[in-house]
């Protein structure tokens, strides 16, 4: 992968694992040769990972809306910084940019963000890995309640094993780099291939 979209929080939450845990990661993609594309905001973890990766020389591109530009407080000293219109463009842009999207510890949107772009994979509309950096277990009980979704029946375990999970950055990347999307879209038995 030579790009990967960062989905994190505009808050630097109250433990500062999650802080340290952003500048690793933007070192770490600097150091893999890696492009960030982010929210483009200047604070909480968006801030501490874009500032990393532009500390150690890498190339770090934010895509915010205009109206967000002002709230998340826009980082202008980006490589690129693009000012889109929506919520929905930036999502679409971000995942032109990238060949594969990592969330780390956040808020709803980060959620959001993150589902959206795993559902765009389960139904076929990308191949890109879809991982979650998984700091301090910040996401366990998520994890155990996608789990939960496989024993319900209501997610297929193929599509489980989509979204890749590490607590650790350059496992995660290698998870990544070896990642095959599956051959058969959500809506199809393996049967009627």
């Amino acid at each position: 992968m030579k790009s990967v979209v960062i989905f994190c929080a505009s808050s630097p939450g109250f433990d500062g694992v999650w802080m340290e845990s952003a500048r690793q990661v933007g070192a770490h993609l600097e150091h893999a040769e890696i492009t960030l594309v982010y929210g483009g905001g200047k604070v909480g973890l968006m801030g501490a990972v874009a500032d990393a990766a532009l500390d150690s020389n890498g190339t770090a591109i934010g895509v915010i809306p205009e109206f967000l530009d002002a709230k998340e407080v826009g980082h202008h000293g980006l490589t690129e910084l693009i000012v889109v219109e929506t919520m929905h463009e930036r999502k679409m842009k971000m995942s032109t940019l990238c060949e594969g999207v990592i969330a780390l510890p956040g808020g709803f949107g980060t959620l959001e963000e993150l589902f959206e772009m795993i559902t765009w994979a389960q139904l076929g509309l990308h191949s890109k890995p879809v991982g979650i950096l998984n700091v301090n277990g910040f996401y366990d009980h998520l994890i155990t309640f996608i789990d939960q979704m496989v024993v319900a029946g209501l997610l297929k375990p193929e599509n489980r094993d989509m979204l890749l999970v590490s607590d650790n950055i350059a496992d995660l990347l290698e998870k990544m780099n070896n990642y095959e999307a599956p051959n058969v879209p959500k809506w199809l038995d393996k049967g009627d291939v």
